[in-house]
């Protein structure tokens, strides 16, 4: 398994008799090269002792929340910075339950809140507690914030019951892992171009015809690309936002820079156009600044439609082409009607007549509306974890 050589996983054991397996996990991710760094749960020292973990791991075992000899390197932050991801194995009833409400009252759940990797869950309990309802609902928020459950498995239980709950196997939970490597591996081979922002187009020297979009969608999006591997590209008009190195960052203000950007920077495999580019820009800007008159006519042409331009190239259309749709009614006939005369592959709409998401917000709530398939609906949440659905679903169609 090369796609493992070399990584960095930080693996969590909470309480319960499939802890044993743990230890298995650690021989099997040593075996192929990684290092790994490991957090015991009290509960889970009542199973599998921090010496049998540090032996097989051949690293120290963190327990402690508040530890008086590590507390000035901050081990809930440098932890999950350390790691490629993070593997809670087995996960406990109690600890999804935790990580699903934003609870934080030890350092396993505390690390894994504060993350900004990939987590991985391989649950394992009693086949009642499975199929509890707060159990499901709480797995199914786990699921919607970009969590990966890995099992559980169908099988008898250490209590003497049979059912689901059973924590997958070693070996299984490690093919897993591969996979997950071996998919990012492959998109840092496709690129991508996202559009963000606001363009200005200039009146006089001083004064522009703008808009209210913040990017931070836009830049959300190309951060969990980023994060997933793939050569990204962001186009931004101006915010006062930032990204990571890792994301080429290319800053422009009219429209018509944006436009020459983005088809500098094509072919390219997805391109998501996240931007609010000004539909009009002057139709001849003056040279200095316009005094106060009584009464002023600005004479206005339409902007390159740089969405309808990329999706209808014959040559450099990329394979996906997504648009964004910002409406303050009609959502669903406007989308689709945007859908179809711009050729796109998908469009992401949201209602901006909703103060509480859209512009300069953190949160959104957007619908996709697809080409081939039914819409599907992201319930308003944070921009980060829009985005990292909509990642996704881009990776899904891709592969």
């Amino acid at each position: 398994m090369k796609n493992l050589n070399n990584k960095k996983i930080l693996l969590i054991i909470c309480g319960g008799i499939a802890a044993y397996k743990s230890l298995e996990v650690i021989r099997l991710l040593k075996k192929n090269g990684v290092t790994i760094k490991t957090i015991l749960t009290k509960s889970g020292a009542e199973f599998v002792t921090p010496l049998s973990v540090t032996s097989l791991s051949q690293s120290k075992v963190y327990q402690n929340l508040f530890n008086i000899e590590n507390e000035s390197e901050m081990d809930h932050i440098s932890l999950s910075r350390w790691a490629d991801l993070i593997l809670i194995a087995p996960a406990t009833a109690n600890t999804i339950s935790k990580l699903a409400n934003g609870n934080s009252d030890d350092l396993a759940s505390t690390v894994t809140l504060a993350s900004n990797k990939k987590v991985f869950i391989a649950p394992a309990m009693n086949v009642r507690m499975w199929d509890h309802q707060s159990t499901k609902q709480n797995v199914a928020k786990l699921k919607s914030y970009n969590y990966r459950l890995i099992g559980p498995k169908i099988g008898d239980m250490a209590c003497g019951e049979y059912g689901e709950g059973k924590m997958s196997e070693p070996n299984e939970i490690i093919s897993e892992l591969e996979n997950h490597f071996e998919i990012l591996k492959k998109n840092k081979k496709l690129k991508a171009i996202v559009t963000a922002g606001p363009t200005n187009e200039y009146i006089d020297p001083v004064r522009f015809i703008t808009n209210k979009s913040s990017g931070k969608q836009g830049y959300e999006i190309a951060k969990s690309l980023s994060k997933r591997g793939f050569d990204t590209t962001l186009i931004s008009g101006p915010t006062n936002l930032e990204v990571n190195s890792d994301i080429n960052l290319i800053k422009v203000e009219t429209a018509e820079e944006m436009f020459q950007a983005t088809f500098k920077n094509l072919p390219a495999d997805v391109a998501i156009f996240s931007a609010a580019v000004s539909d009009y820009k002057m139709r001849e800007t003056y040279k200095v600044k316009i005094k106060k008159k009584d009464k002023l006519n600005l004479e206005l042409e339409k902007n390159v439609d740089i969405l309808n331009y990329v999706s209808n190239h014959n040559s450099l259309r990329p394979n996906l082409v997504i648009g964004f749709a910002a409406e303050t009614n009609n959502l669903e006939n406007n989308a689709i009607k945007k859908l179809n005369e711009k050729n796109c592959d998908w469009i992401i709409a949201n209602d901006i007549s909703n103060k509480k998401i859209g512009f300069g917000s953190n949160f959104n709530e957007v619908s996709i509306f697809y080409k081939n398939k039914k819409t599907e609906k992201i319930e308003c949440k944070l921009k980060s974890e829009v985005s990292d659905e909509v990642v996704e679903k881009i990776i899904n169609h891709l592969n």
